[in-house]
């Protein structure tokens, strides 16, 4: 409905006010394309601040695996002087009388030392191969559980299993189609590893009886012991 035209007192009509001003519309064109543009910024800028702050937190979360892991036990001289795998030379014979070999190599990162027996000169039915892994800079743990490439060519085909007592983490696999055994062993950045092959025209015995492995774990326990430093827990 239309008013009448207002009067002003003198009888002379006055035209009526302008209704108020709407909100004006949204810029369109290269205006409206720039404010448009800028709120992705926005987002953008505040995700960014947002997984800055989660990666930081994390970081400080995971500040203790991200320090050097402890590790309780020597670098090892002479590591064929230290593994004396007494348990073992009951079943195979004495180990150390044909030539042990060992090497070791002091890295900054791991210190690895590398022992290697058998029980016979030319001829052998039984070979040993012990490995000391002292990790300076990484945790080794996360990688543990990573099959050993002593497998790599039957990965269907071999068995392991979890030994419980020894260290914080150890396991035993044994490949069913040759006479491999091998016995890994995780103790803070320590990784103590026993491989045991069969080498004669039957490699199966004695490598897949439960004596050899019982052996095999009997030895590595004794290492870590004479490995171990004083005053470690």
């Amino acid at each position: 409905m239309i008013s009448d035209p207002e009067l002003d007192g003198t009888g002379e009509t006055r035209p009526a006010q302008p209704a108020e001003r709407t909100q004006e519309p949204p810029p369109r064109g290269r205006e409206a394309d720039g404010a448009e543009a800028r709120r992705p910024w926005l987002w953008a800028l505040g995700g960014a601040a947002l997984a800055s702050a989660v990666w930081a937190g994390g970081l400080y979360a995971r500040g203790d695996r991200l320090a050097a892991p402890q590790v309780s036990y020597r670098a090892t001289e002479n590591l064929c002087q230290d593994f004396e795998a007494r348990a073992l030379s009951r079943i195979a014979g004495g180990l150390h009388r044909y030539r042990p070999q060992n090497r070791q190599d002091d890295h900054p990162a791991v210190h690895r030392a590398i022992c290697s027996l058998q029980n016979g000169e030319s001829v052998s039915t039984l070979t040993v191969r012990v490995q000391v892994d002292l990790h300076r800079k990484t945790d080794p743990g996360p990688e543990f559980d990573v099959p050993s490439d002593l497998f790599f060519a039957e990965p269907d085909a071999v068995r392991t299993q979890e030994v419980r007592g020894l260290g914080e983490r150890a396991l035993l696999s044994s490949g069913l189609r040759d006479g491999t055994v091998e016995l890994r062993v995780l103790r803070g950045g320590a990784v103590f590893t026993v491989v045991v092959i069969g080498t004669g025209s039957e490699p199966k015995t004695p490598a897949d009886t439960a004596a050899l492995r019982a052996a095999m774990v009997e030895d590595a326990r004794e290492l870590m012991t004479a490995l171990k430093e004083q005053g470690a827990g």
